[in-house]
């Protein structure tokens, strides 16, 4: 997906809100995301297997199945998506599990995928992996859902700053809870920025400019990878998190206040919730909120952003 227009940098007054690019229901289409060698079985009366050697164990190449219910389409999707791939890049990178020789990856059960459209949208698969010393299996366990990108949205209005949330309804929690506008990257491109303000207005119809946006988990040390896990135990998600910072007049922040937006055909029903930024820490539970907060009032103190917008 292309990115936005080159955007101006300020908001408009309220009086030409009607005709504003910041604020306006958007309806594109959504989303859009990647080859081994080797054999695979396909006798139906067999499990769906396939072979994969890694250069950091060549002598103990990876059996990749398919579990009951996996079918073969959906088999050879999995193992040639981006997660999957990723995740084996992960796997070998300077800080991967595999890069020590301690541990050794003997097996792969590919247990389930879901496809948002033509791509995998979510992979779930279980790894054997073993430690060398021991003898026994790590616990590995995986959702895949790859990079995503999170941004706080700082709105000085008078003598008051405002945080953009969206309120969503979030099926595994059983509940609607307040979030930063985030989102999934569509493919393996790596796009952040431009995910990040195309997410931006999707889910509240602000229309940011690409060049007033500040990564603040460009700010972590270059061993972490510059993004965030929330939660490593069983999900690869990582996101990268961004700022804003504008300067609006009081008619905007009435404006956004409880607007409906979201793609609805693709089932998002989003509503916009404008909160002071100095009680944002303890309205939410959302993590990224919290990491959000976390990285710009450190990024704040030791003077590592620019000036304001």
């Amino acid at each position: 997906m292309s990115l936005l227009p080159t955007l101006p940098k300020r908001f408009v007054s309220a009086s030409r809100l009607s005709s504003s690019p910041f604020l306006h229901e958007t309806h594109n289409p959504r989303r859009t995301a990647k080859a081994f060698c080797s054999l695979m079985s396909t006798h139906s009366s067999h499990p769906l297997t396939h072979s994969l050697t890694l250069p950091c164990q060549l002598a103990h190449p990876v059996q990749l199945v398919a579990a009951p219910g996996v079918s073969e389409s959906e088999f050879r999707s999995a193992i040639d998506s981006s997660l999957f791939k990723q995740w084996l890049k992960n796997l070998e990178s300077e800080t991967g599990i595999l890069a020590t020789g301690s541990f050794l990856l003997t097996q792969v059960l590919v247990q389930g995928v879901d496809m948002f459209g033509q791509r995998i949208g979510f992979l779930k698969f279980k790894a054997e992996i073993l430690d060398k010393e021991t003898g026994k299996k790590v616990p590995g366990i995986v959702f895949a859902r790859g990079p995503a990108v999170a941004v706080l949205i700082l709105l000085d209005s008078g003598d008051e700053t405002y945080t953009v949330l969206t309120e969503q309804v979030r099926v595994p929690t059983g509940k609607l809870v307040l979030e930063l506008p985030a989102g999934m990257l569509d493919d393996d491109k790596g796009d952040f920025v431009g995910t990040a303000v195309r997410e931006v207005e999707e889910e509240t119809g602000i229309h940011l400019n690409v060049d007033d946006m500040v990564e603040l988990t460009a700010f972590l040390d270059p061993s972490t990878g510059c993004r965030v896990y929330p939660s490593p135990g069983g999900c690869d998600e990582e996101i990268s998190v961004f700022l804003y910072r504008g300067t609006v007049e009081k008619g905007i922040i009435s404006q956004l206040q409880g607007k409906e937006t979201g793609l609805r055909e693709h089932g998002e029903l989003i509503k916009v919730r404008v909160v002071p930024y100095s009680k944002l820490w303890r309205m939410t539970a959302d993590a990224k909120v919290l990491m959000a907060v976390a990285l710009y009032e450190m990024a704040n103190r030791e003077g590592l952003l620019p000036s304001k917008t």
